[in-house]
């Protein structure tokens, strides 16, 4: 079997393909590929490995020998999966390779809202503090974790994971029903859980029933002063409304990993926020980074790469 891995690069250094590559006979490296570029690269290929290279209907299409596909990760939105059923070409993707880390990045951006880090970092740089009568500054009122309402979206290992984290920290903790599926589903909405959450925490996939979840209309129903996290993805939120509540006061900090377009590179309203004093923090869509997760999605996707053979052979 011939592999192709189209974006190694998106890896970051310091982590090791042995797996992978004892699990094929061939196995060809790309640091980076853009979707046009897919048809020369996977010519002949059985296996594509894409962390979030785009592989189109016409892409799949147009590869005959194409047996299966690696996301090395665990959305697979980049994939057109109808496509790939229609045609017989596997799709597997890879979960719970970053609880730890993702985990661990939630509840950094939850403490960091909750102390108000951005406008306090941010008074110091502008020499408030040295400047100030008193031996601290008390300008921006925090938020003691302990005792407050946590609302998770998401009820999969990580929103698990982030339910014992949170737990540990005296939190109260309410897990919503899973969009979507609201007449199958006992745990109550997003919507009945909002008014009261001190926090909400997003780890659900993007979909047509997640897609805009956290709308201006859910917004206007918050508790005023809730923090609202995004470790999950892009379109979840509306983040212009999301801007605008924290600008008004009624959301009380935003913590925010992934963006709609990634990289933002024709800008976005959150990054032109970060000038100004607001409790806002956005981060590279880096929350999975840690060595240890990146080394476990590469070797689960040479699970799933010898997990697929062991099937060919039955």
């Amino acid at each position: 079997m011939k592999a192709v891995f189209l974006d190694t690069a998106s890896m970051g250094a310091g982590v090791d393909f042995t797996a992978i590559r004892n699990s094929v006979a061939d196995l060809v490296l790309f640091d980076q590929t853009h979707t046009a570029e897919c048809l020369a690269r996977l010519a002949g290929a059985d296996i594509a490995i894409s962390n979030k290279v785009t592989l189109d209907a016409a892409t799949l299409r147009a590869l005959p020998s194409l047996k299966l596909i690696c996301v090395v990760a665990t959305g697979m939105n980049n994939v057109d999966l109808n496509t790939a059923e229609q045609l017989g070409i596997r799709v597997k993707n890879v979960v719970a390779y970053g609880t730890a880390s993702v985990a661990q990045h939630t509840m950094m951006l939850m403490l960091a809202l909750a102390n108000r880090l951005p406008l306090y970092q941010d008074a110091v740089r502008q020499g408030q503090w040295q400047r100030s009568p008193d031996f601290c500054l008390q300008q921006h009122s925090t938020v003691q974790l302990e005792g407050k309402h946590l609302v998770i979206v998401g009820s999969g290992e990580l929103g698990t994971r982030v339910t014992q984290l949170a737990q540990a920290f005296g939190m109260r903790v309410s897990v919503s029903a899973r969009p979507g599926n609201a007449q199958h589903d006992t745990r109550p909405a997003l919507s009945d859980l909002a008014p009261t959450a001190d926090v909400i925490s997003l780890h659900c996939p993007l979909n047509e029933h997640t897609k805009g979840l956290i709308s201006r209309s859910l917004l206007s129903q918050i508790k005023p002063g809730c923090l609202l996290i995004n470790c999950a993805r892009g379109g979840l939120v509306d983040d212009q409304a999301a801007l605008d509540a924290l600008n008004s006061g009624i959301l009380g900090g935003y913590g925010v990993d992934v963006l709609p377009q990634e990289p933002p590179r024709d800008g976005h309203a959150l990054l032109d926020a970060l000038h100004h004093p607001l409790n806002l923090i956005v981060t590279p869509h880096n929350a999975w980074i840690t060595p240890e997760a990146r080394q476990a999605l590469l070797d689960k996707t040479a699970d799933n790469i010898q997990q697929f053979l062991r099937e060919l052979k039955r």
